[in-house]
């Protein structure tokens, strides 16, 4: 149930991936292609899983379709989001505080350790792949839980682009439809993804690949989701911390009753 032939060879081949877009991100003078190809070290990973293993269990369909599905959407709204538009700010800070030569650092800090934990993180779809053991309940479970995660994130994306999209909504708090619950509907959706994927490897016989799930909630909630974005939005934009009040950050939940301190006239990142 877990090939660690197949394992390395799919950390080869995320590698591989990475440094190409690494390439790309020199070219182009900016690292923020990272946040798109993201997605895409995991499917190249279950690829790579898939291919190398010589008789996949009855998984390898269902676990290529959810993680294809999952992989290509988000690949398509970061590029198209992105589209234009000069380096994200974080990347800004970062290649400030790392020169000189930020270009080779970057190879590693951000391009490189974004596949190695791509990469960890995949390991639920290696062994749901490769078990022989039969679908069960977990397996349903698990897809109903992936299902939910991806209304949550491609929903909280869609609602986003429309609301940001009418010229009234200019300088306002989304705090409409999934963002009414959750300040982050796309981070929270994202983590049930992962977890549908974890338990679909616990169904395949493995539990501690719970682990992945785990690593991929931490990092959604305290590394590079939740934390960082609201680092400081609230300096740079008053009216989100009426939001921060009354809706809850991950988790949704009906929104507090509070009484705004201030008239709502920021928006989101």
């Amino acid at each position: 149930m877990f090939d660690l032939q197949s394992y390395l060879i799919g950390l080869v081949v995320v590698i591989l991936v990475a440094v190409a877009s690494w390439v790309v991100s020199v070219i182009r003078r900016d690292v923020s292609i990272v946040d798109s190809m993201w997605s895409l070290m995991f499917l190249s990973a279950a690829m790579a899983y898939a291919m190398n293993l010589q008789a996949p269990g009855p998984r390898l369909e269902l676990v290529l379709l959810l993680v294809t599905i999952w992989a290509l959407r988000l690949f398509i709204y970061i590029t198209w989001r992105n589209w234009g538009a000069q380096e994200d700010r974080r990347y800004q800070a970062i290649r400030t505080n790392n020169e000189p030569h930020f270009v080779l650092k970057s190879l590693y800090s951000v391009f490189g350790l974004q596949a190695l934990i791509a990469w960890i993180i995949s390991l639920p779809l290696l062994v749901a792949i490769a078990s022989p053991v039969g679908f069960g309940y977990l397996d349903l479970v698990g897809v109903l839980l992936w299902t939910l995660g991806m209304i949550f994130e491609a929903g909280g994306d869609y609602q986003l682009i429309k609301f940001r999209s009418d010229p009234q909504n200019h300088n306002r708090v989304m705090d409409r439809g999934l963002w009414r619950y959750t300040r982050h509907p796309n981070y929270f959706g994202d983590a049930c993804i992962w977890w549908g994927f974890g338990l679909l490897g616990v169904a395949a016989g493995v539990w501690w690949v719970l682990l992945s799930p785990v690593l991929m909630t931490f990092l959604l909630l305290k590394v590079s989701g939740v934390s960082l974005l609201e680092q400081d939005i609230g300096e740079r934009r008053p009216a989100y911390a009426d939001y921060i009040a009354r809706t809850n950050a991950f988790l949704p939940g009906p929104p507090r009753r509070y009484k705004p301190g201030r008239q709502q006239s920021e928006g989101h990142d």
